[in-house]
């Protein structure tokens, strides 16, 4: 069998953050082993076994909200279903304020050997909008753990145009982040997602947000600041050492298939020459109940075909500096990008210029 990534959602958090609208809980008690040992089982059942783990990818939720033993046994579920491959990149989500010193060297020592902390913000006053449950202090002391425990790849997320952010501190927290001298940077945009506290603030007009041209210039620092560093930028908002790229998220960018394990998780399968996407129940009451009692553990799931195939992979790979192969392209809407300065190409691929990463969603439409 093909190599393939492998993704396992746990789904639990300490707090749930206002801006947050992914699948995470904040719950604590039985229900946390309960979800572990079902995570494990959906694992061990899985009819992908044999087939080699190229990435492994824990995400949530807050990964490390989970006991030392409890990533373990998740860890050694995925080795024994999935054997990873020489080289085979291994990240862990973790919160700042969620691990020490002694989880960070047991999860090294069970097989991580990547870690992406969720920084968000060097302010204290930030992280307190934001309703982090980790105070700025707790990033460095993070960073050091993770190094003294053996991790040669830490990635740093942090977030822009947060709410009374100007652009002076956001160019005082990436000059923090870059200090510590991380492997790798995600530098998002806040975005106010439905479903979330952060919308309903938004609505009543409790959130002062950095206008547009704000938030402009703030991702323009990213672009300097980071390049000044000797980071590269491969993707519109990831950052890294030469060849210290996520392997993992590449593998979404490229529209490759991957699995998907735990509450929430999405899969895509190959089913040639089709894919089939699929989402896991998202309860975890309910898809530990599921997973117990031999139901069906998906919720939905949809046939992605060669057409829609082609959709994604513009969309996605528009996002990448590399951009996308060229072929049975428009080529009057590739002249029309051009003469905007949206794009750049040559005779086998399209990508966007500096100007048009502010327009990808623009140009994705106008190439499909």
């Amino acid at each position: 069998m093909d190599p393939i990534a492998v993704y396992v959602h746990t789904p639990f958090c300490p707090s749930k953050c206002g801006y947050c609208d992914f699948n995470s809980f904040a719950m604590d008690g039985e229900i946390i082993d309960r979800t572990v040992k079902a995570i494990c089982q959906e694992i061990l059942r899985s009819s992908l076994r044999g087939a080699p783990a190229k990435t492994i990818f824990f995400g949530g939720g807050t990964p490390t909200f989970l006991s030392g033993e409890q990533l373990d046994s998740l860890l050694k579920a995925v080795f024994e279903v999935h054997p990873p491959i020489v080289g085979c990149e291994i990240t862990s989500e973790a919160n700042p304020g969620t691990v020490d010193a002694s989880k960070f060297a047991s999860m090294r020592e069970s097989g991580w050997n990547r870690i992406s902390l969720g920084a968000q913000s060097f302010l204290d006053s930030d992280l307190l909008r934001l309703e982090r449950v980790h105070k700025a202090g707790e990033i460095e002391r993070a960073v050091l753990a993770a190094r003294e425990a053996g991790f040669d790849n830490v990635n740093l997320d942090l977030m822009f145009a947060l709410p009374d952010q100007s652009r002076h501190a956001w160019r005082s927290n990436l000059e923090r982040a870059l200090a510590l001298e991380p492997e790798h940077l995600s530098l998002y945009c806040l975005t106010i997602e439905q479903n979330t506290a952060f919308y309903k603030k938004n609505l009543r007009g409790e959130l002062n947000l950095p206008d547009d041209d704000s938030q402009r210039d703030m991702y323009e620092d990213c672009l300097r600041i980071c390049a000044e560093q000797g980071y590269e930028q491969y993707e519109i908002s990831n950052f890294s050492k030469p060849g210290r790229e996520c392997q993992h998220n590449l593998c979404y960018w490229y529209g490759e298939a991957y699995a998907g394990y735990g509450p929430g998780a999405v899969g895509c399968l190959p089913l040639s020459p089709d894919l089939l996407r699929y989402t896991n129940l998202k309860h975890p009451e309910r898809y530990c109940q599921a997973v117990e009692n031999g139901d069906p553990i998906p919720f939905e799931s949809e046939i992605i075909d060669v057409a829609t195939q082609r959709t994604e992979r513009i969309m996605l790979g528009l996002r990448l500096n590399k951009g996308v192969s060229h072929e049975g392209l428009p080529q009057g809407a590739l002249a029309k990008l051009e003469q905007r300065g949206w794009i750049g190409r040559d005779d086998q691929r399209v990508w966007l210029t500096a100007e048009g990463r502010h327009f990808c969603s623009e140009v994705a439409l106008e190439l499909i």
